[in-house]
């Protein structure tokens, strides 16, 4: 049950006005308060293993403050996708317009699991997929507060905490073991701290060999390292300052190459990627290759590790990279693919063959764009419009998407 690559690899418009082009730049102080403990929703006892859709199906979280749900679009084998079903994570979202975060909302390799955070009431809720649906098999603490990614590794979870300066919970990753039947345990001692309290943390992530784990720091445009121990637990970070500003989401190779995405605060046509090797440390690769548009978000890696795509939120678009053999990047398009006029694209995924690529419009200049934007994925790297699916409704704060 560990996650591929490419997973290491989220009112009115007029009240989101203020928050143009910082969906992915976005280093606000953490405001979440510290939640109090959940209680399990299942037992310990053996899963039998659910029937799935053996296509696949695609989820986004709606991240709203009220009632936090998960919407599955169901995949056809050309791409497609139809027929929407809800399902309540059974806690709160941040009910902001978007995550400044890369995995909040990630499946189990063998697809059989989904793992979900809810910023608003700090809590991690896990699912079992099934065929007619999700099956909400656990809820439990975070560990800290305001969660905003998730890394899976076997049995073993690893949540990235936002911190809130309210409550005066820092910032910091907790590991959590799961079991046969899905339910979280805390890890005693798992629990780390980031370069500083409050440095508006984007993403934790495994590296491919399961050696590593690393964060990415939007507001001190840092990049922490951690090395696992044989227990799962991680060592005190070790910091490394980013090739470019405002260092946000990133995916793996698995020869342990890292595309990061380089948001540089929103400047207009500043947006950039950089690449870095962990096969010897933690050494930069490309610093800051840029793609002229604005505000990058999420990144993905194809199977095969020859291309890169990252968001644009500020420009409404995609771009691609080439990656060479020795991890070296080169813009192939910059814009390899459009969802918006403006600011829109975040989440994105590959479905589990990667001939798909799935990126979610959060709607935010347009609510008529919010919507699922499926792209077939070409040897050569180009993408092709397979079509646009609206969700049920409009979700103003919509933020989190995996595919399978």
């Amino acid at each position: 049950m560990t996650m591929h690559p490419r997973h290491l690899a989220g009112p009115a418009l007029a009240a989101f006005a203020s928050l143009a082009l910082a969906a992915c730049a976005d280093v606000r102080e953490p405001t979440a308060s510290l939640g109090t403990a959940s209680t399990s929703v299942a037992s310990s006892t053996s899963r039998v293993t659910p029937d799935r859709n053996p296509t696949g199906d695609v989820y986004v979280e709606t991240n709203d403050a009220t009632r936090n749900e998960i919407v599955v679009l169901h995949r056809a084998a050309n791409g497609k996708l139809a027929s929407t079903k809800t399902f309540a994570t059974g806690g709160r979202g941040s009910g902001m317009p978007r995550l400044g975060s890369q995995n909040p909302l990630i499946l189990s390799d063998d697809g059989t699991r989904l793992f979900a955070v809810n910023v608003g009431s700090n809590e991690i809720s896990v699912f079992d997929v099934t065929s007619s649906g999700l099956i909400l098999v656990d809820r439990v603490p975070s560990g800290g507060a305001a969660p905003y990614s998730l890394s899976l590794r076997g049995r073993l979870l690893y949540a990235l905490n936002e911190g809130s300066m309210v409550s005066g919970s820092p910032a910091n990753i907790t590991a959590f073991t799961v079991s046969a039947a899905g339910t979280l345990t805390p890890l005693s001692g798992s629990t780390r701290p980031l370069s500083t309290a409050y440095p508006a943390p984007a993403q934790v992530s495994f590296s491919p060999d399961g050696r590593s784990l690393v964060v990415t720091e939007k507001a001190t445009s840092r990049i922490d390292t951690y090395t696992l121990g044989a227990d799962g637990r991680a060592s005190a970070p070790v910091v490394h300052p980013s090739a470019g500003e405002t260092p946000f989401g990133f995916a793996f190779r698995d020869d342990g190459i890292v595309v990061v995405t380089e948001a540089h605060n929103a400047a207009p046509g500043a947006a950039s990627a950089s690449s870095y090797s962990l096969a010897a440390g933690f050494s930069l690769i490309s610093p800051s290759v840029r793609d002229t548009q604005t505000d990058v978000c999420w990144t993905v890696i194809t199977r095969d590790g020859r291309y890169a795509y990252i968001t644009n939120f500020g420009s409404g678009t995609v771009s691609s990279y080439t990656l060479a053999a020795n991890g070296s990047l080169t813009l192939l398009e910059a814009v390899a693919a459009r969802t918006a006029q403006a600011q829109g694209p975040r989440d994105q995924d590959l479905s589990k063959g990667g001939d798909y690529l799935y990126v979610l419009d959060i709607g935010f200049a347009d609510h008529a764009t919010q919507a699922v934007n499926a792209f077939a994925v070409g040897a050569d790297g180009h993408l092709t419009k397979v079509g646009s699916y609206p969700l049920p409704r409009f979700y103003p704060a919509a933020a989190g998407l995996a595919a399978q």
